[in-house]
């Protein structure tokens, strides 16, 4: 029996990396998906995988930094199943422009804030009253360690990741009582997103060097496990909390 069996599950930035990992291991679990992403040739491949697995999937291509776009896909979860479950925020917009602090501009920080705060936001307020109204929820949004200890280079999109972190916290505080939990990941994960600049290119260098694993983490090896933990009965008394999923790179005391 899967974890996550009679569950509907949410996944966003489900098109590569770490979305399609734990759409994949979400399948596998049981999970019902609605899947969304703008590369809507790579949603329709991990689409198939899901269904080859047993899972009902509903893929919804779009831009999750349109408010439009992130209703269309709560009612698309409603429509087709009358429930959501699980909401797995794992898109973030802006990972091609990493800069320095002193070359960061308004407009780049904005787009690595709609990309990554506000969308979470807004998908966490609509997904709230159907998980509310069922008595159980689990919400799982991505972080970074960057954005705890800094890395030159990613000015914006250590801002906006760490945004990410204080909407866990305030939705742990005021959405448990109704049986929702609200957790932060931080994946060191190898993903394509590295590749995008030359400053991400060289914090995956430097990653697997010094991780005490002596190696780069597998999105759906090592890091959809921890996902599917998240999102299952068994996290029930977990909330608010961040975790790393990183092989001891950063080590919290």
């Amino acid at each position: 029996m899967g974890k996550l069996n009679g569950r509907v599950a949410i996944v966003t930035g489900a098109a590569g990396g770490i979305g399609s990992a734990a759409a994949i291991r979400f399948a596998e679990e049981g999970a019902q998906l609605v899947l969304t992403d703008i590369v809507g040739d790579r949603l329709e491949e991990v689409t198939r995988q899901a269904r080859d697995r047993g899972a009902e999937v509903v893929p919804v291509i779009g831009d999750v930094t349109s408010a439009d776009h992130v209703a269309a896909v709560i009612r698309a979860a409603v429509d087709a199943f009358g429930q959501i479950d699980v909401l797995a925020n794992i898109a973030q917009g802006g990972m091609d422009e990493h800069t320095y602090l002193a070359d960061t501009t308004a407009e780049i920080s904005e787009r690595a804030w709609r990309g990554g705060p506000i969308q979470t936001m807004l998908f966490m307020q609509q997904a709230f009253p159907f998980m509310r109204e069922r008595g159980y929820g689990r919400i799982i949004n991505t972080g970074s360690a960057s954005a705890v200890f800094g890395i030159a280079g990613f000015t914006a999109y250590e801002m906006a990741k760490s945004a990410v972190q204080v909407l866990t916290r305030n939705a742990a505080r005021e959405w448990a009582r109704h049986g929702i939990v609200t957790n932060t990941f931080l994946p060191v994960i190898r993903t394509p997103a590295f590749d995008l600049t030359e400053q991400g290119r060289q914090a995956a260098e430097n990653m697997a060097v010094s991780n005490p694993t002596r190696r780069f983490g597998t999105a759906y090896e090592d890091c959809a496990p921890v996902l599917v933990f998240l999102a299952s009965e068994d996290a029930g008394y977990v909330n608010g909390q961040t975790i790393g999923v990183d092989g001891g790179a950063h080590i919290f005391a």
